[in-house]
């Protein structure tokens, strides 16, 4: 099957043909004649699927008739994250080169004057997060009785973020008769039961088991003292055939040390996380994918929907709370198709992280090493290495020393010698046990890369508000 094969406009898949795309992928196959077909859709497919495009095409052609009104955009998309909706945008002025339709994104970050004047014109697609879109929407500068397709993109993204009350309530905001999208790379009870409120007759799509890990990443566990991890790391990026990796960690502060360490050690690395404004992130982002820096050091908020292409390899140097956070870290590697490497550090304090992740995935990861590194022996590596270090201390046989006292007692009781009390050897010092690494402490939210942290820093070149010069 082609692109052409599938209803899109001439205009389209020119725009497509030269992106340099041939053939859909099985979620674009299946979903763009049904959007087409102005029919609601529950999509199912994990990140690296071609999911952003089975909408964002169908999506062109549809709203290439009619006009837009002041206040009043055509369509919406909400996104997670700042970065999914730049991405989003981006595909939307890459594929909509030759379609005059205007296009707004309001996310956090952007200056909010910009936003209006965009929203003033009129937009044809609004692309936003669902905060900074609530926040607009309280004060009365955007109107969505407009809008004929909303698409929610990310769903179980958005339940972990917190986002559902938000979402719920935009959809009460929107015209009951409209055509609704739903992409989601797992069908939680949640996300369910907002499809079945939300959504009339959906055709479902699914085009991967849920929560799947993709056939082309090879997948194993690295079993490590918490306080060995960066030797292990350092090692491990020396030794394999690392062409250029992501690293990501659970912690803003980990994130920062990590690549301080690694810049240290001569690594040309970046890193990304939260508390970057989204220029900054967009830069390093552009260092990594034109191969400025081959390592790039991040939080979750670059798990998921990122398309780097190229990546060899994935160093998760925390395991993940969130199983779901697994499965789209690993999915930054063998993408388009390409093989990838993924490695996981686990500590024992990880045992219940792994444990669900592994339910997740419906398999056992191995173990880094095969047979050389047996479960017992790597479960609890501080134990082991501290049974170790008093074997490494010179002790003299203790049935030699007993034999030798004996000796002595005889040859006294031969001489009719009262026998003095043998002196008693101060033993050794016994080595300290070494301690286990702490407990990972509960996930609070100074912790976690928020959706909306705020920053005052330059809109990206690229969110332009049209497609091309004409649109305005």
């Amino acid at each position: 099957m082609h692109f052409a094969d599938l209803g899109l406009s001439d205009e389209l898949l020119r725009a497509v043909t030269e992106a340099g795309y041939d053939t859909p992928t099985p979620i674009q196959a299946q979903a763009i004649p049904s959007v087409l077909m102005m029919k609601d859709i529950i999509g199912i497919a994990q990140t690296g699927t071609g999911k952003t495009a089975s909408f964002v095409l169908p999506m062109i052609d549809i709203l290439a008739h009619g006009r837009s009104r002041a206040r009043m955009p055509r369509s919406l998309i909400l996104e997670p994250t700042r970065e999914l909706a730049a991405q989003v945008a981006e595909n939307f002025e890459k594929y909509g080169k030759y379609h005059k339709l205007s296009m707004a994104l309001l996310i956090g970050g952007v200056s909010m004057g910009d936003q209006l004047a965009a929203l003033e014109k009129g937009v044809d697609v609004l692309i936003a997060t669902p905060g900074r879109l609530m926040d607009l929407f309280g004060r009365g500068k955007i109107m969505l009785n407009g809008c004929s397709l909303l698409v929610i993109d990310e769903a179980d993204r958005m339940l972990d973020m917190g986002f559902i009350p938000d979402i719920e309530e935009i959809c009460t905001k929107l015209p009951a008769q409209r055509q609704t999208l739903l992409f989601s790379a797992t069908m939680p009870p949640v996300i369910k039961k907002l499809a079945d409120k939300f959504l009339s007759n959906p055709k479902s799509i699914e085009v991967a088991r849920p929560a799947s890990a993709s056939i082309n990443i090879t997948q194993w566990l690295v079993k490590v003292d918490a306080r060995k991890k960066r030797d292990r790391l350092y090692a491990m990026l020396e030794a394999e055939d690392v062409t250029n990796a992501i690293i990501f960690c659970n912690r803003k502060t980990t994130v920062r040390d990590l690549n301080k360490a690694l810049q240290r050690s001569g690594v040309r690395s970046s890193e990304i996380h939260g508390d970057m404004d989204q220029g900054s992130r967009i830069a390093e982002l552009d260092r990594f994918k034109r191969g400025d820096v081959n390592v790039l050091v991040a939080s979750d908020v670059a798990a998921r929907g990122l398309d780097i292409k190229g990546v060899s390899h994935v160093f998760n140097f925390d395991a993940p709370w969130h199983p779901d956070d697994y499965v789209h870290r690993i999915g930054r590697t063998g993408r388009a198709g390409a093989k990838g490497v993924a490695y996981t550090f686990v500590t024992p304090e990880d045992a219940e992280a792994l444990d669900n992740i592994q339910k997740l995935i419906g398999t056992k990861i191995p173990v880094f090493g095969g047979a050389e590194e047996t479960a017992d022996a790597i479960a609890a590596p501080a134990d082991s290495e501290a049974k170790a270090t008093p074997a490494k201390r010179k002790r003299p046989p203790r049935k030699a020393k007993a034999d030798a006292q004996e000796a002595v007692v005889e040859q006294e009781r031969a001489a009719a010698i009262p026998a003095p009390a043998p002196a008693r050897r101060p033993e050794p010092p016994r080595a300290e046990p070494a301690r286990s690494a702490p407990a990972p402490r509960r996930r609070h939210a100074q912790d976690d890369d928020g959706p909306d942290d705020g920053w005052n820093g330059p809109m990206p070149s690229f969110l332009a508000f049209g497609f091309n010069s004409d649109a305005a």
